[in-house]
């Protein structure tokens, strides 16, 4: 079961308190103080684990607390630091605060670690409070307590190409024919009840994948269908490959409603470079093929492709598109993150 949210409780450890403790030894009948600190209380540590790939963990266990500081005690002794513990989830997921909804953390990297509560500064021991006028202090500073909250874990699949279109527009025939995914297909709208990832194999000892979620519907940014709860899959994408089945009436219209429902959801998304495809080639006669490949799709940032799931048709060139367009998409975004070379610096 695929499972993209959960919301847990988290509480790191208390730190220890400090002892109060006198050195008790032969010939020194008034020894001076000798209690040692607390230890620090555990960490409550998050990390992206590439092996994970739902949050359906979370429907069982909600309360994640580490381990509490031992207090110190005697001859200077510290007490021990309590244990991390450590919240393995998939790569791509975001921590939210339950009460602000203010994101606090992107997991975005395999074996990324944040510490999401952390816990308690031990006490010190009464060791530390002896003065010139109090040489025997009978008191000691307790442990601190540590963080504690409420967080809502969001999974976003992270992905190459982000598939968009209506209910039975052919989206998960082709994750099943370009990948080895094999989400649920009939002849019905609203098939896919949860997002799909396929890893498509290219040529020799290359690869990309593809997001495949629930369809789009008029009106989804206002809660209509499915897809809206499910659009955070494709935030992550690089490029947006749309759908549009070849028999419907009014290509352009298609497209302009699913570019809203993005934009409406999140204007980052409609920014996202956009390929348009039409799915379902076979059901057109060939001759009808060739002037469909020419039509124009306003605001589309590629030519139309044409394809048939069913019969392989346009799948090689569609599949070529999709690689060139990865790549240049990489190669921008590597530009864009390089650093910057300094001009060096001359006298005139």
């Amino acid at each position: 079961m695929f499972i993209d949210y959960a919301k847990i409780f988290l509480k790191a450890g208390d730190g220890g308190d400090g002892a109060v403790t006198f050195r008790r030894e032969k010939y020194v009948p008034k020894g001076g103080p000798s209690g040692g600190n607390g230890g620090y209380g555990g960490n409550v540590v998050i990390e992206a684990h590439h092996d994970l790939s739902t949050l359906i963990d979370f429907n069982y266990k909600k309360k994640f607390c580490a381990e509490d500081g031992k207090a110190g005690a005697r001859s200077l002794m510290d007490g021990r630091s309590g244990e991390d513990i450590i919240i393995k989830v998939p790569i791509g997921t975001t921590v939210k605060d339950a009460e602000t909804g203010d994101v606090l953390f992107d997991l975005d990297a395999d074996n990324k670690r944040v510490v999401a509560a952390k816990g308690g500064k031990g006490g010190k021991g009464n060791s530390n409070f002896a003065t010139p006028t109090n040489q025997t202090p009978r008191f000691a500073e307790p442990g601190k307590p540590g963080e504690e909250r409420n967080v809502i874990f969001e999974l976003k699949l992270i992905a190459d190409i982000g598939l968009v279109g209506f209910p039975n527009a052919g989206k998960s025939t082709l994750i099943s024919t370009i990948s080895s995914a094999k989400p649920k297909i009939a002849d019905y709208p609203f098939t896919t009840l949860e997002p799909n990832l396929g890893i498509v194999k290219y040529k020799e000892y290359k690869s990309f994948t593809v997001a495949d979620i629930p369809g789009i519907i008029e009106g989804a940014s206002d809660g209509k269908g499915l897809g809206i709860q499910f659009l955070r899959h494709i935030e992550r994408t690089k490029i947006l490959l749309f759908l549009i089945d070849i028999t419907s009436d009014d290509y352009q219209r298609d497209f302009k409603v699913l570019l809203n429902e993005l934009k409406k959801y999140s204007p980052k998304l409609a920014e996202k470079k956009k390929i348009v495809s039409f799915s379902k080639a076979d059901l057109v006669e060939e001759k009808e093929l060739k002037k469909l490949a020419k039509k124009k799709i306003r605001n589309a940032d590629s030519p139309t492709l044409v394809f048939s799931s069913a019969t392989n048709y346009g799948i090689p060139e569609l599949l070529d598109y999709l690689w060139k367009e990865i790549a240049e998409t990489d190669a921008a975004i590597a530009a864009q993150n390089a650093p910057k070379e300094e001009k060096p610096f001359s006298i005139s």
